[in-house]
């Protein structure tokens, strides 16, 4: 792939004070409580402009993209954002604990080439139009690129990550911990020697879209359209996909909106082609917890040890349940046009074989909240879900196991997409570290 350095649209400390305080996780993943406090945080806050709020009165020539444009401008002349003075690659440290143990995922910024997917650029999963026709929108109205497009190369040599390491030694240009205690540091590579050793190094190089295939897909499509030169060049993230700092978690669905769903009738279908384990509690809360241990401790064992497809199901039925498939020639004919990689996910049985099959959840509706919620595996996400079916707002949680690299690797090297919100890279890479103004 090719890439190359580029003068970053960055937030000036001398005008905007603490440059953490303007910094925010991507767009897609901030709630209206979350920008609410974005929004408190600092009168620079990125949020303004790529998830700003919207009013009753907006129109076609007042809304929140125009007002985006406008913080953009506003923000550049009073130079709380400032360009870089020299081009650079920039390097994007992240330190982080998952139940106890420490990781540190190393990261470069740079240019990179926009090509349609196919052998250089290869996305992983399946994505919603809302959301792409939204960033085309803002793209249209700042004429410039705030989020991380996440892509994964691969290089055993470990160039680019020792050249981060190195520049990880010197004073950072942004230091900040989030919410979730994940440190993120930017450092800038500038030595002109490093550099083309990154731009060499990656020229042979295939990637793989880890997150970010909104981004990346109205990418394609503003620079199509625009007639902009620059366009043709989008800010991207790199990260070796083989240093253990690349950490993929789960994400899990929330469903409802079942017409006449009876948990009962729902498990004897499951079992015509499923082995369900159910793990019963009936003494109170301290026997729900340790039945809901159980559930996860087994799905773990079945995925890790036994490399079987496994999932975890709640129905507020007084029992965890794991439901481990039996009859692999119904994916043959669910999927009878996909590669065995594809059909072997779990995500993929669950969404062809249970929410499609079983519950008559079309393609129209996997993107509808009313019927399909997508949970990431964060701290206290199952207990919400659990609280969730509980309390009658959604009728089934299904917890699922993080998808293994090497059956991505597999499912993008077969030209194939996984269903939507397969993944959930941990951390999220944050927006307004760099800016890239065409």
């Amino acid at each position: 792939m090719e890439v190359k350095p580029f003068k970053a649209l960055r937030y000036n400390a001398q005008v905007v004070g603490n440059v953490g305080n303007c910094i925010a996780p991507p767009y897609d993943v901030i709630d209206a409580e979350q920008q609410d406090a974005l929004y408190r945080k600092s009168d620079y806050n990125i949020v303004r402009v790529t998830r700003g709020k919207t009013a009753p009165s907006d129109d076609g020539q007042e809304n929140q993209y125009t007002r985006a444009a406008s913080y953009l401008t506003k923000w550049m002349q009073e130079e709380a954002l400032k360009e870089d003075a020299k081009e650079s690659v920039y390097g994007y440290v992240q330190d982080f604990e998952i139940d106890g143990t420490a990781f540190q995922r190393l990261t470069f910024i740079a240019l990179g080439k926009l090509e349609d997917f196919g052998k250089t650029v290869k996305p992983h999963e399946q994505i919603f139009a809302k959301p792409m026709l939204d960033r085309l929108n803002l793209k249209k109205a700042t004429a410039a690129r705030f989020g991380l497009v996440f892509m994964m190369y691969e290089d055993p040599q470990n160039v680019a990550d020792a050249i981060i390491q190195k520049a990880a030694t010197q004073e950072p240009l942004v230091d900040f911990t989030d919410e979730q205690d994940v440190r993120h540091r930017l450092f800038a590579i500038e030595n002109d020697e490093e550099i083309q050793a990154i731009v060499t190094m990656m020229r042979d190089k295939s990637c793989i879209i880890a997150d970010g295939h909104h981004r990346y897909t109205t990418g394609l499509t503003y620079s199509r359209e625009s007639g902009n030169p620059a366009a043709a060049y989008q800010m991207l993230a790199f990260t070796n996909l083989l240093q253990k700092g690349l950490v993929v978690l789960a994400t899990h669905r929330l469903v409802g909106g079942i017409a006449n769903f009876e948990p009962d009738a729902f498990l004897t279908q499951l079992k015509e082609a499923f082995d369900v384990r159910s793990f019963e509690f009936v003494n109170g809360p301290e026997a729900e917890e340790q039945a809901r241990k159980d559930m996860l401790a087994a799905m773990r064992k079945l995925h890790e040890q036994e490399n079987e497809n496994a999932f975890g199901i709640y129905m507020a039925s007084g029992a965890f349940h794991v439901a481990v498939l039996r009859d692999k020639q119904r994916m043959d004919a669910a999927g009878a046009t996909m590669s065995a990689a594809w059909k072997s996910l779990d995500v993929s049985i669950l969404q062809k074989l249970v929410l499609e099959g079983m519950l008559q959840i079309g393609e129209d509706k996997m993107g509808d909240p009313d019927y399909v919620q997508y949970v990431k595996d964060r701290p206290n996400a199952i207990h919400e879900m659990i609280d969730a079916v509980d309390a009658g707002r959604k009728q089934i949680a299904f917890f699922t196991n993080p998808v293994k690299m090497q059956q991505l690797v597999k499912v993008t090297d077969a030209g194939e997409r996984m269903p939507q919100k397969s993944t959930y890279f941990y951390p999220k890479m944050y927006t307004g570290l760099t800016i890239q103004k065409l």
